[in-house]
């Protein structure tokens, strides 16, 4: 039995061996692959952050002894950015301030004469029968004195009369940054 299992190996083996000279060209599948690649890339990178800010100048000035306003803007475009300030005097202040100055120095009838300039503290002065000093004069003696000298009294102030240089140069300012943007924008 040996033997024929020896024997049926061999002959087995000898079924599946082929010569290549045996194999005809249908029976063997032949792949060939061709690749080819192009690649071309274009990258672009765009950064886009906002343009510095123009920061209005600070204007401290609400702890001070000053009589002054301050005056503050800005304006920023894409392109450009401006920014101002300026000081403006407050002349009424100036005024209270002149008033009570002389009272605490003990001039109370020049402190009085001082907002008596002001053509409503004039006329409440009038009617509450203590007319304001004239020329040194007070009393009933003061108020002969203004009726007889009407162009001594205050005036109301216009507005545009009353224009100090400041504001007409405060005025200019504004109009011309407020030009150079109108151009900007066109």
């Amino acid at each position: 039995m040996k033997k024929i299992l020896i024997s049926l190996l061999l002959a087995s083996s000898l079924v599946h061996a082929q010569d290549d000279a045996t194999v005809t060209p249908g029976d063997v599948i032949t792949t060939d692959s061709t690749t080819r690649s192009d690649v071309n890339s274009t990258s672009t990178t765009t950064l886009k952050s906002p343009p510095p800010s123009a920061i209005t100048p600070t204007m401290n000035i609400s702890n001070s002894d000053l009589c002054t306003v301050g005056v503050a803007g800005a304006v920023q475009t894409q392109i450009l950015g401006i920014s101002m300030g300026t000081t403006m005097r407050d002349m009424n202040c100036e005024k209270l301030k002149n008033a009570k100055t002389l009272y605490d120095m003990g001039m109370k009838v020049a402190a009085v004469s001082v907002m008596c300039q002001d053509k409503r503290v004039f006329d409440a002065m009038l009617m509450a029968g203590t007319p304001c000093p004239y020329d040194g004069m007070i009393g009933e003696d003061a108020k002969a004195g203004w009726e007889t000298h009407t162009a001594d009294q205050p005036v109301e102030e216009e507005e545009a009369e009353s224009m100090d240089e400041t504001t007409k140069q405060t005025l200019w300012a504004t109009g011309g940054v407020a030009s150079l943007l109108l151009l900007l924008l066109l």
